[in-house]
């Protein structure tokens, strides 16, 4: 199945007519043809079945004949994720961590962070892209970025909150922290990890440090691992 995605697509919707550079990728690529069955989301945890009534290459309109929406997760994942120094790591992150099932991602900008800025709009491009292959109708929600101090100073989370870092201490292992059909909220910092005074400002805010392996992990890898490990926890 292909999907689409267009977030201006309501339940209330008959019709739709597809942008130019869809519209062309249905005709000449895909080539389908008036009667042809494809496939939209909104992001919004809807799938649409429509049935092309024009197969024109710059308008594509198609008659929307059936719709369902998608069953909500009993729990929601929020990974608040330091932007690694090379661009195309995150950008894998994203993608694999919605593939797995991420809800919510904030970058965040720390004492030790080599990148403070990043290109948000690249970055919804590359969870539709992600949402569109695995065939998912929830689009996952990026913040804007914003310094740990910051989050931490205004956050108003709810549900299970942790903290992955380097530094020696206790911890437990994520996968025996987390209780199943809860929110959770995880922070990751950079290759340099968070500074001292960040995890003591975290800890402060209720945040539980905790361990996702006994092998040192990049920033990338830690948000995938922690991602599977409570989808894992979850199913």
């Amino acid at each position: 199945m292909q999907l689409f995605y267009n977030p201006s697509l309501d339940n209330s919707a008959k019709q739709f007519i597809f942008p130019p550079d869809e519209s062309k990728h249905i005709v000449r690529v895909l080539r389908k043809s008036e009667g042809d069955i494809v496939h939209i989301t909104n992001g919004k945890g809807y799938l649409f079945e429509a049935e092309i009534l024009e197969p024109d290459q710059k308008r594509c309109r198609a008659r929307i004949t059936s719709q369902r929406k998608s069953i909500p997760k009993r729990y929601k994942l929020h990974l608040v994720v330091a932007p690694t120094k090379m661009n195309d790591r995150y950008e894998w992150f994203l993608e694999k961590a919605t593939e797995i099932g991420v809800d919510e991602i904030t970058p965040i900008i720390c004492d030790h962070s080599e990148r403070k800025t990043i290109k948000l709009e690249r970055m919804e491009r590359v969870l539709q892209a992600a949402m569109k292959q695995s065939l998912q109708t929830v689009l996952p929600q990026i913040n804007p970025p914003i310094s740990c101090r910051d989050f931490l100073e205004s956050d108003t989370t709810v549900g299970l909150k942790f903290i992955a870092h380097c530094q020696n201490g206790e911890k437990m292992e994520l996968k025996r922290r987390v209780i199943a059909d809860n929110d959770v909220t995880i922070l990751i910092g950079p290759e340099g990890d968070f500074s001292k005074e960040e995890i003591d400002l975290a800890k402060e805010k209720g945040y539980i440090p905790i361990a996702l392996g006994r092998n040192r992990l990049r920033t990338e890898t830690a948000a995938i691992v922690a991602c599977t490990t409570v989808a894992m926890i979850n199913n």
